[in-house]
């Protein structure tokens, strides 16, 4: 069973949804026992950083997490959720985050006068080259996918890069680290691509996908 992490934020329906779509079984759960003892965890996230951090703790579920993501048990992070495993945001900030990677959460620079902030629609991924992360496998360099962010992580260990992506600059647009995948893109509303990921994903938790 995979487990997305119910702290009153994200699009919890999209991302069950996307999983049941491949095939895996999923339960959307506050209960820290479930998630603790699931075969997988996503946890995703939309708006503020401050406010998911706040609904985390409020929710009784920050020990858990971290505890979840430094198992062995695949974890998958989305969007927010990916920047919450970081050191801190510097939006509406400084906010702490749960410092499972190192580095920050940082705002886009308008470099160009018609670059529009957020960074919203469809752009392309370049693979690292230090190692395709196993979630990735099947997904082609260049491939697009779909994002919506205002902020993204500058980290401290470059080779936690999966993949970058340009807008404005090369940003890190998802992260590989021992059982933590994270993206800063939406698989869910990946499409094809998307749902490929996802299965990659739910196949590392165990999950008997087609």
């Amino acid at each position: 069973m995979i487990a997305i992490v119910d702290y009153g934020v994200g699009n919890l329906r999209s991302v069950a949804k996307a999983l049941e779509r491949v095939g895996a079984e999923v339960r959307v759960t506050s209960d820290a026992d479930e998630i603790s003892s699931a075969d997988g965890v996503v946890l995703p996230g939309v708006g503020a950083f401050g406010k998911c951090m706040d609904n985390l703790r409020a929710a009784g579920l920050e020990d858990c997490v971290r505890s979840v993501a430094g198992s062995d048990t695949p974890f998958f992070g989305i969007c927010v959720g990916m920047q919450i495993l970081f050191d801190e945001s510097e939006e509406f900030g400084p906010v702490k985050g749960l410092g499972i990677l190192p580095g920050k959460v940082k705002r886009f620079a308008r470099r160009t006068p018609d670059m529009k902030i957020p960074h919203m629609g469809w752009n392309q991924l370049q693979i690292s080259e230090r190692g395709r992360a196993p979630q990735l496998r099947g997904i082609p360099d260049g491939a697009f996918v779909y994002f919506v962010h205002s902020y993204y992580v500058d980290a401290d260990a470059s080779d936690l890069a999966a993949s970058t992506t340009n807008y404005g600059r090369s940003f890190i647009s998802s992260v590989w680290s021992d059982n933590i995948f994270a993206t800063q893109f939406h698989p869910e509303k990946s499409q094809k691509l998307g749902l490929k990921l996802l299965a990659n994903f739910a196949v590392m938790a165990g999950e008997p996908v087609p």
